[in-house]
């Protein structure tokens, strides 16, 4: 049926229901449907999924459990490792599910409650990136003053902010979503239940909702990652000034962590949703930023990280070779 039978009035469709299937299931197309190479990314997602729940588990637990650790940045690197740990078992587990299944389908309701839980998460987790750009420049540029202007109040707001926002949004996006009429074309092409995805199944004119969809785009993107390159310009300066040569190491060391998670995230989800390219690539970039990045974050955030390291020993109960400063707490 061509587009132009549809009329489109206040995001609704009004069609001839005799000439219109309901949608009440959705086949995901996947990455590939080579056999061999779908029981590879199996296996490969299988081990990201289990090294996240181990790192970021790990995180939460020490952090949880060692006074010492008890400060903003750690956190902070707990509520990013819980929402690694929910993003990644909203799209490994039904994905790993999937690619065993001879038919690789996702009911309705399941597809809208997963576009729901992962641009949530994903919202909050681009907002979450920039408050902790913001905990660097304070704890870096503002030495003296950081436990007074990280206070344990503002730390919960800014935390809650994330979440809140991640949560809005995304709300809002999923009852657009939820309202494009279909008609009875169900096949993603993708992995999961992705809005632009989605968004092509649409057999109306979906021009301004790619344009509303690129709007919010640079506003969850781009405006945090603007926010954390001023935060870091600001620390680059700070870090130069430093006259012990230990001090600047440590510094450059945690901030160097973040970048580069930042980096990780961002570069993937930004080439995802703001420039245009093929859909074989949409996946594969998609693979990277959903299920190898938060596995990898653990890894970057406490490899280099004494402090953690200390924390873990003492959890396990080994004592620590790594001499141990004060804990700085709220």
């Amino acid at each position: 049926m061509e587009k132009s039978e549809f009329k489109v009035t206040y995001g609704k469709a009004a069609w001839d229901e005799g000439n219109q299937s309901a949608v009440d299931e959705f086949i995901l197309l996947g990455v590939s449907d080579q056999p061999w190479l779908e029981l590879l990314l199996f296996v490969f997602i299988l081990i990201c999924y289990i090294l996240t729940l181990l790192g970021n588990v790990t995180i939460i637990v020490v952090s949880r459990l060692d006074p010492c650790l008890h400060t903003p940045m750690y956190f902070f690197l707990s509520n990013l490792s819980f929402l690694d740990l929910c993003y990644s078992s909203c799209l490994s587990l039904l994905l790993l599910v999937t690619l065993l299944s001879a038919r690789k389908s996702i009911s309705w309701a399941g597809c809208m409650v997963q576009l729901f839980i992962a641009l949530a998460l994903g919202i909050s987790e681009c907002m979450l990136l920039a408050v902790m750009a913001y905990d660097r420049y304070a704890a870096v540029c503002h030495p003296l003053r950081y436990m007074t202007i990280m206070s344990h109040p503002l730390c919960l707001l800014m935390a809650m902010g994330s979440w809140l926002s991640g949560l809005a949004i995304s709300l809002a996006q999923t009852m657009m979503t939820m309202q494009l009429p279909l008609c009875g074309q169900n096949h993603i092409d993708h992995f999961f239940c992705d809005q632009p995805a989605l968004i092509k199944l649409a057999c109306v004119d979906t021009s301004f909702m790619e344009t509303e969809l690129f709007l919010i785009s640079v506003l969850v993107l781009v405006v945090p990652v603007s926010l954390i390159l001023v935060s870091y310009s600001y620390i680059g300066v700070a870090v130069l000034r430093i006259r012990s040569a230990e001090g600047r190491r440590k510094t450059f060391n945690t901030c160097a962590s973040h970048l580069a998670v930042v980096s990780l995230f961002f570069g993937t989800a930004i080439y995802v949703y703001l420039q245009p390219q093929s859909r074989s690539e949409v996946k594969i970039i998609s693979l990277f930023y959903t299920l190898v990045t938060p596995m990898l974050n653990p890894l970057i955030y406490t490899l280099r990280n004494k402090e953690v390291h200390r924390a873990l020993w003492k959890v396990l109960g080994i004592n620590p070779t790594t001499k141990a400063g004060p804990c700085g707490r709220f």
